[in-house]
């Protein structure tokens, strides 16, 4: 990757829209203002589309295809000619997925209604290989729930169109949109959760490829051991892999996914890379991840398998928690970028590799991630007194913590450096987008304005004072 500097800020958290951040015009508008800062990226959180049952987590979509269909533009759509007017939204200080998709799905059917016919339409549904998976699915969850519980009917044709039409306006706003801020030099990063949901189409529709008994229940389910977010560890739920099965048809449900998601973004963070390596599996019915145990994965064949068809150096590892030497050994081996997160780096060892003396040039280095406190919550509420004073010694600092930390992170030799939008704007706590381990309340922050001129004028002097 080349070395730069950018922003990590979801498309959720944009302001405007109709009661959660979108494709519209605040999108651009945040593209013009890093380009204004000579950023040269923009980091996201996965788009794929999120259910209100699993607190609209983008790393619990229902399709690793589908986009969210809540990031639609309605302003984008009655400029195309889709839709007459657009409904006067109350501002939301925090996002309302529920009454964003309500607003939309209006919108949309009306839109169907004038557009269903367009050639583009007809085109995109012939050249859209999981478009008819997807609606199938999302039309009977709609009527009966979770898939295991189906009854031997059919969903409505309605429904089954209406979701097609969606994803046929997600992604024609989508590329449109990634076609403006490449043309404005900036890259946008994406990001591919290891597990799909066990409540997705991915796993209905390919059940062989998971540890999922005949009743549809897994009988392994995924997390992480007890680490520095939560004392239990964190079970997410998502049935693991039957690794045999996928390398038996030659790993080619992994490598559509990954072609997918370079197709959709310009580099792909692959979070918890240490699951190609070994992967935390726990018995299905259990409530904490304590009694998991670690169980080997093909990783190394895996990408042997994906190099013919995705180009690997686009992607970059998250590598946080437990790494192992085989860990780090394969993601050298690919070549692939780590992360490096400044949070992580006041334990008093000088050895600590988050620390920015360790850092290395192939690494992306973070001020905090999305799972982490913003750098002003840590300092105040989490960071120890020796933590406090350790950062102080260490950068200098004599001014605002979060610029201290962006500083930081700018000076790192390390290639890439991505600075939450929060911390740019020296937020507390209040404005975290994700607390691990915990349930209600995440993922539902958004900016309340546009940064004012002078935080990106700032940012800018930084990221040429360190060369980005």
């Amino acid at each position: 990757m080349l070395r730069g500097a950018g922003v990590l800020l979801h498309i959720t958290s944009l302001p405007g829209g109709c009661f959660v951040g979108d494709l519209g015009p605040e999108a651009y508008k945040f593209a013009d203002s890093l380009a204004y800062a000579e950023q040269t990226y923009w980091q996201t959180l996965p788009i794929n589309h999120t259910v209100p049952e699993y607190e609209n987590s983008p790393y619990s979509a229902v399709s690793s295809y589908a986009g969210d269909p809540v990031l639609i533009s309605l302003e984008l759509m009655k400029r195309d000619g889709l839709i007459d007017s657009v409904p006067q939204c109350p501002p939301a200080e925090r996002a309302d997925y529920i009454k964003a998709w309500e607003v939309k799905r209006k919108a949309l059917e009306k839109a169907l209604k004038r557009a269903g016919r367009l050639s583009d339409y007809r085109h995109f549904k012939d050249v859209t290989p999981w478009l008819d998976d997807y609606a199938y699915y999302m039309a009977m969850r709609e009527r009966f729930g979770p898939w295991p519980v189906w009854p031997k009917e059919e969903p409505p044709p309605a429904s089954l169109e209406l979701y097609k039409f969606a994803q046929f306006v997600f992604w024609t706003q989508w590329e449109r949109f990634k076609e403006y801020v490449n043309s404005l030099g900036i890259f946008l990063i994406g990001d591919l959760p290891f597990y799909p949901s066990l409540d997705s189409v991915d796993v209905w529709r390919n059940k062989k490829y998971f540890k999922v008994g005949e009743d549809g229940r897994p009988l392994y389910v995924a997390g992480v051991p007890p680490d520095y977010f939560s004392a239990t560890g964190q079970l997410w739920g998502n049935p693991v892999y039957n690794w045999e099965a996928l390398e038996r048809d030659g790993f080619k449900w992994w490598v559509n996914r990954l072609k997918h998601a370079v197709t959709v973004f310009d580099y792909v963070r692959l979070d918890h890379f240490r699951g190609y390596v070994a992967y935390w599996e726990v018995p299905g019915g259990e409530t904490t991840a304590v009694r998991g145990r670690w169980a080997p994965s093909p990783g190394r064949r895996l990408f042997e398998a994906a190099a013919a068809a995705v180009d690997l150096g686009r992607l970059i590892a998250e590598d946080l928690g437990y790494i192992t030497p085989e860990v780090e050994a394969l993601r050298e081996e690919l070549g692939l970028p780590g992360m490096r997160v400044l949070q992580f780096a006041w334990d008093g060892n000088p050895a600590n590799p988050h620390k920015p003396h360790n850092h290395v040039k192939n690494a992306v280095v973070y001020t905090g991630t999305h799972d982490n406190n913003t750098a002003v919550g840590w300092y105040k509420e989490e960071a120890t007194a020796r933590a406090r004073r350790e950062f102080k010694k260490y950068s200098n600092c004599a001014g605002e913590v979060h610029w201290c930390f962006i500083k930081l992170a700018h000076m790192s030799v390390a290639n890439v450096a991505i600075v939450p939008v929060q911390d740019l704007l020296g937020l507390g706590s209040e404005a975290r987008m994700n607390r691990p381990g915990t349930v209600g309340g995440n993922w539902k922050w958004r900016l309340g304005a546009q940064p004012e001129p002078r935080v990106w004028k700032r940012l800018r002097d930084v990221t040429r004072t360190y060369g980005r």
